[in-house]
Parts: C-alpha cells; structure tokens; sequence
C-alpha cells in the first residue's frame, strides 16, 4: 500500500481542522448555565415583545379599546366587559399584561437603535483617532474625555429639556449620551493592533486608508465592543426607564416600562401595588437577562482565554 493510496487510512499524528471562531464562541458560551438561562429569558422576552399584537388581549394605544370602568382592577379580577385581566389594570383601565408587552416593545427598541446609532459613531471616531494619531486623536479624545466627565443622565435631561418628548428625541439624547464610550473602547483596542504585521503588511502594498481601517482593523475591533454594545443596551433601557419615571421621557401615549412604573407609584401606598409591580420585574428581568448575556460574552471573547 503506497501513500498515494486514497484507500490508506488516516495518520494518527495527522493535524486537525482548526475550529471556526464563531463554533468556538457557542460552544464556550454554552458550557455555562447560567448564561444559557439567561440567554433562554431574552429570547422569550423579545419574541414576547415582537407578538404582543398576537398574544394580547388589548391593544393599550387604542383608546376605543379602553374603559374607564375596568380602571385599578386586581389581578385575575374580572372586568365591567366581562373580561378577566391576568395582571390586573391601571389608572386608565389598561390591561397590565398588554401595557406590559407594548412596553418592552418600546424599551428594546429605543435600546437597540440608540446604542447600534452610537456604536457606529464612536467606532468610526475610535478607529480615525487611532490610525492617523496625533492632532486627530488628540481632538477626538478631548471631545470623549469632555463628555464623559458629565453625568449621562445629567446630558439627557438638558438635551430633552430641549427637544422635548418623544421617541425620536429620547434615541437622540441616549445616542449623544452614549457614543463616547464606544469611542474610547473603539481607540484603545484600535491602538493595540496598528501596530501588529498585518496592518503593517496592508501598508505595504498601498492599500487605501478606509480598506486598512474598516477591511483590517474592524474585524479585530468587534468583540470588545460587542461586550460593550449589550451592557450598553441594558444602561440605554434603564436610562430610558429613568426619563420616563421622571416625566421627560416618552409621552403618555406611548408607555414604556418606566412610564407604566410612574403611573402607578402613586397608588402604591393605597395598596396597588401591581400597577408597578409587574412592569418593575419585568424592567428588572430583561436588564438581567442582557447582562448575564454580556458578562458571558466578555469571558468567552477574552483573547486570554482563547486557546
């Protein structure tokens, strides 16, 4: 038997294929519990969030659907119509599960564009000031140092103290809040790899400047950021919650978790306490959800633990 035989078996000190990062990823990530149920409750929130015009009794933006009769019922109390409201109603005769779901829709969906709007300023702003360095980076890092030495929400009550309410204004003010800490892990892991040998090697066959920094050093920039990019989802869902709690957040019209937790905080001492309650644990249930996803990512994408 030749070794040319295609009928030759295998050698045993042959190498392996090496494993692709994105198989790697899943399977650390899966070998902790912990993460997976947190990653179990995010889906089940955000496919809960994405249905709720299916699985709700009540569309809480429709007036018409609404009676004033039904208002402040307890859980499982039965309704003026008839109806049995699983987690009872509010002020304003609103079916707490519904407001609930519509809610959620709200809040990831202010968190999820205001922090992808911020990630791709700061990111761009990250890798510009690390590749070409002096007079740029120094410009760009003052403006980063210059934001972040004020408070976030400090920022975004002045912006929306301005802009007013609503909730293209609330994704603006949390995109001005927020970019400059993509900026800055933009420019710290962009610094780290200018200088390796295959930025070097893109140098020198004269490949342009935007190939080098979006085709090179992107790729290698992403899964810091990525880690970023979810803990900073949950601060923009809290932050969102807070504005809103306090009143200059979205309108009535529109109620987010935080706008539902505020319309029944004065009912509370009154003893219902559900109006605030359920919106509450499900404000605290997705921000957990997205943190214990973000913490598992930051151990698996540590370039330290990478074997």
């Amino acid at each position: 038997m030749t070794a040319l035989d295609p009928q030759a078996p295998a050698r045993a000190d042959a190498t392996p294929a090496p494993e692709r990062p994105f198989r790697r990823v899943l399977r650390d990530f899966a070998k902790s519990p912990v993460a997976m149920i947190g990653l179990a409750l995010l889906l089940v929130i955000v496919l809960a969030a994405l249905l709720a015009p299916l699985i709700t009794p009540q569309n809480p933006y429709d007036l018409r659907s609404l009676n004033i009769m039904d208002s402040r019922l307890a859980p499982g109390e039965v309704g003026f119509t008839g109806a049995s409201y699983l987690l009872g109603t509010d002020g304003q005769g609103r079916d707490m599960f519904s407001a609930i779901l519509y809610g959620l829709r709200i809040s990831l969906g202010v968190g999820l564009v205001a922090c992808t709007a911020a990630l791709l300023i700061g990111l761009t702003l990250g890798l510009v000031a690390a590749y070409f360095g002096g007079r740029t980076d120094t410009l760009v890092m003052r403006l980063v140092d210059l934001h972040l030495s004020f408070p976030p929400i400090l920022v975004a009550l002045i912006l929306l103290a301005v802009l007013g309410r609503g909730v293209d204004k609330i994704v603006i003010a949390l995109i001005v809040v927020q970019w400059a800490t993509f900026a800055r892990m933009a420019r710290a892991t962009a610094l780290s790899e200018r200088k390796r040998e295959y930025v070097e090697a893109a140098q020198s066959l004269g490949l342009s400047r935007a190939r080098i920094l979006f085709g090179h050093l992107l790729p290698n920039c992403l899964p810091p950021l990525m880690v970023l990019y979810t803990v900073e989802i949950a601060s923009a869902i809290a932050l969102e919650a807070t504005l809103s709690f306090l009143g200059v957040g979205l309108p009535a019209t529109q109620p987010s978790l935080g706008l539902l937790i505020s319309n029944g905080f004065r009912f509370v001492l009154s003893g219902q306490y559900w109006i605030s309650l359920f919106p509450g644990l499900a404000l605290l249930l997705l921000i957990v959800a997205i943190n214990l996803v973000g913490d598992r990512l930051r151990d698996v994408l540590n370039p330290r633990n990478i074997t």
